[in-house]
């Protein structure tokens, strides 16, 4: 990508990103503004650093932006308290309680699972979230057992890689 096009897509990213992000990163911070500031600097910073996320053809880079964020609150929280400081706050992940890292969990979720082939959700569908057995499944789908518990072995895997693709796992 050359430096014109990588630099429009920046552009845009920021501007389609930038104001949800900032207040995220406040709610990250307790409303403090410097540290807020320094967290959407260093997450826009690590977009441009991965160009697949600035390529939003695909999907919405808002889910990876969070992630990273939240990331980078919890590690200079982490840090703090590493260097004997005391927190004034609680950690990033228990400042939020407005429901934000379950919706964006969620998103994150269902992104990965698009990707997936449609065989891939079915089974996954069926199995984790109906709750049906590898029998009832089996039956649903008119397939062998072992062939459900093979797909479902390959479909958590594949989910897996998509979910790290985004930044969820490590």
């Amino acid at each position: 990508m050359n430096e014109a096009a990588e630099s429009r897509l920046m552009r845009a990213l920021h501007d389609e990103h930038a104001a949800a992000l900032w207040s995220y990163a406040l709610r990250l911070t307790g409303g403090e503004r410097t540290r807020a500031e320094d967290i959407v600097q260093e997450t826009l910073l690590r977009a441009w650093r991965h160009p697949g996320v600035l390529d939003q053809s695909q999907r919405s880079a808002r889910a990876w932006l969070f992630t990273v964020a939240r990331r980078i609150a919890i590690d200079g929280w982490r840090s703090a308290a590493a260097r004997a400081e005391v927190p004034t706050e609680a950690p990033p992940e228990l400042a939020v309680p407005d429901g934000t890292e379950r919706a964006l969990q969620g998103w994150l979720v269902s992104e990965a699972l698009a990707e997936l082939s449609a065989r891939h959700r079915e089974v996954l569908a069926l199995c984790y979230f109906r709750g049906m057995s590898v029998a009832d499944a089996a039956l649903h789908l008119g397939i062998a057992e072992g062939t459900v518990k093979s797909r479902t072995h390959y479909a958590l895997r594949a989910l897996r890689m998509a979910l790290e693709e985004k930044g969820v796992t490590r």
